[in-house]
């Protein structure tokens, strides 16, 4: 019983890292997160421009819309631009 658990437990977490493992290829990991999570009123602009070439913005971006992150820049959206999306789409 113990090995079918280990091993049910296995699949999960590699189903997890499979899942996140997007993170890893994106280009803001290796720049300053301070840009992605700006102050109040603050420009957006850099961690937008990074987004733009960035090859799992798409990924990132539905991250974002199903865990309900509210801050920050997500696959090169706001979290305003973000909640008009979700309520365009329903």
């Amino acid at each position: 019983m113990s090995e079918l658990f280990e091993l049910l437990i296995g699949e999960g977490i590699e189903e997890d890292e499979e899942e996140l493992g997007w993170q890893e290829r994106a280009l803001c990991a290796q720049t300053d997160p301070e840009s992605f999570f700006p102050e109040k009123g603050g420009s957006t602009r850099e961690a937008k421009k990074v987004c733009l070439a960035c090859e799992v913005r798409s990924e990132c971006l539905e991250y974002a819309l199903n865990n309900d992150e509210r801050f920050g820049i997500w696959g090169g959206l706001s979290e305003r631009e973000r909640r008009r999306l979700k309520k365009s789409a329903v």
